[in-house]
C-alpha cells in the first residue's frame, strides 16, 4: 500500500493540466488560423482570429492560477504559442496584405517584426520574478500584434489596397518590431484588482467601453492598440525628465523608476 502511494505523485507529475493548456491550444489554433486564413486573401477573419488569440492568451494564465494549475510546461507551451500567434501569425498577414509588393524590402520588414517578438519572449522568460510586474520592458507581443493586424483589418474594412499603403505599413511592421525590443517602459495593468469590490462606475465604464468597440471595431480596437504602442516611449521620457528633476534638486530617484521589467 505504501508502495502505491509513494509511485502516485510521480505519476501525477508526468502528466499535464488540461484546462489552461486547452485556452493555450485555442490561441495556438486561431493564430495558425489566421495565417490560412490571409493566404486565401480573408484578411478580415485573419485579423478577428489574432484578436481572439489576444482574448485566449489573457484567458489562460489567469485559469491556471485560478485553478492552481501553474505548470513549467504550461509556461513554456505559451510562450511558444505566442510567437506563432503574436510573432509569426501578425507579420504574415501583413506580408500576403501589403509587405509583398515590396519585394525583398518587404519580407525583410515581416522578419524584423517576427524577430522582434521571438528576442521580446525570450528576453520577458529569462526576466519572470525579478521584474517589477508593473511595467513592461518593450512593447508587447499581443500588443504589437494588435498595431499590425488592425492595420490591415482597418484596410481591409475601408477597401483600400494594402499595396498603396505599403510604405506605411512597412513603417508600422518594423516600428512594433523594435519597439518589442526596446527600453521602454509601458503599463502592464497586473496590479489591477479584479477579484476585490470596485466603484459601480467602474461597471458603468466596463459597458461603455463594450458599446464602444460594437460602435466600429476595426478603427476602435486599432485606435486603442496604437495609442498604447505610443504611451510607452511617452512613459519613458516622462520618467527620465522626472528623475533628472530629482537628481537636480538633490533628491534620491524613486527606486521602482529604475527597475527594468520583461513583462
Amino acid at each position: 500500500m505504501s508502495k502505491e502511494q509513494s509511485t502516485t505523485p510521480n505519476k501525477r507529475r508526468r502528466g499535464i493540466y488540461l484546462l489552461p493548456n486547452l485556452f493555450t491550444t485555442a490561441a495556438l489554433f486561431a493564430g495558425f488560423y489566421a495565417i490560412v486564413a490571409a493566404m486565401g486573401g480573408q484578411f478580415e477573419a485573419a485579423a478577428v482570429a489574432i484578436f481572439i488569440a489576444m482574448v485566449l492568451d489573457g484567458l489562460d494564465g489567469r485559469v491556471a492560477r485560478m485553478t492552481n494549475t501553474q505548470s513549467e510546461f504550461g509556461a513554456e507551451y505559451d510562450s511558444l504559442a505566442d510567437m506563432i500567434s503574436f510573432g509569426l501569425a501578425p507579420a504574415l498577414v501583413m506580408y500576403e496584405w501589403s509587405l509583398h509588393s515590396m519585394g525583398k524590402l518587404g519580407w525583410l520588414a515581416a522578419f524584423i517584426y517576427t524577430a522582434g517578438a521571438a528576442l521580446r519572449l525570450a528576453r520577458f522568460n529569462t526576466q519572470i520574478g525579478i521584474a517589477d510586474k508593473r511595467f513592461f520592458q518593450g512593447l508587447a507581443s499581443p500588443a504589437a500584434a494588435a498595431v499590425v493586424v488592425g492595420m490591415v483589418w482597418v484596410g481591409h474594412d475601408y477597401e483600400v489596397a494594402g499595396s498603396r499603403l505599403a510604405w506605411l505599413a512597412l513603417l508600422v511592421t518594423v516600428a512594433t518590431g523594435i519597439l518589442m525590443v526596446s527600453n521602454a517602459r509601458y503599463y502592464s495593468f497586473k496590479d489591477l484588482d479584479l477579484k476585490g469590490r470596485v466603484p459601480f462606475f467602474f461597471l458603468l465604464v466596463v459597458v461603455l467601453i463594450f458599446v464602444l468597440i460594437s460602435i466600429d471595431p476595426p478603427q476602435v480596437l486599432f485606435a486603442a492598440a496604437l495609442l498604447y504602442a505610443l504611451s510607452g516611449p511617452l512613459l519613458t521620457v516622462w520618467l527620465l525628465l522626472r528623475r533628472r528633476r530629482q537628481i537636480k534638486a538633490g533628491d534620491h530617484p524613486d527606486s521602482d523608476e529604475d527597475t527594468q521589467d520583461g513583462g
